[in-house]
């Protein structure tokens, strides 16, 4: 099975303010599990990870706009 972008969460960066479309984003995936676009800061906050917390090689640490956030946040389900 292929996993596909199924929808957005939130407003679209256009509709965010952003003049051109390459700003954070949060889509549902066919699977049921989520994808972020946003700056990988990972050299800058890895060693602030918190004790009981770990990054796998492979897994970046990805940082959105706390406006990208809010502006999904009704389209989050609940379960």
């Amino acid at each position: 099975m292929t996993v596909r972008i199924t929808r957005r969460l939130g407003d679209s960066p256009r509709n965010r303010g952003s003049s051109g479309a390459t700003c954070p984003d949060i889509f549902e995936l066919s699977d049921g599990n989520f994808a972020v676009i946003g700056t990988d800061r990972t050299k800058e906050l890895d060693g602030g990870l918190p004790a009981d917390s770990a990054r796998a090689d492979q897994e970046r640490i990805v940082v959105i706009t706390r406006e990208t956030l809010i502006r999904a946040k009704k389209d989050i389900p609940d379960v």
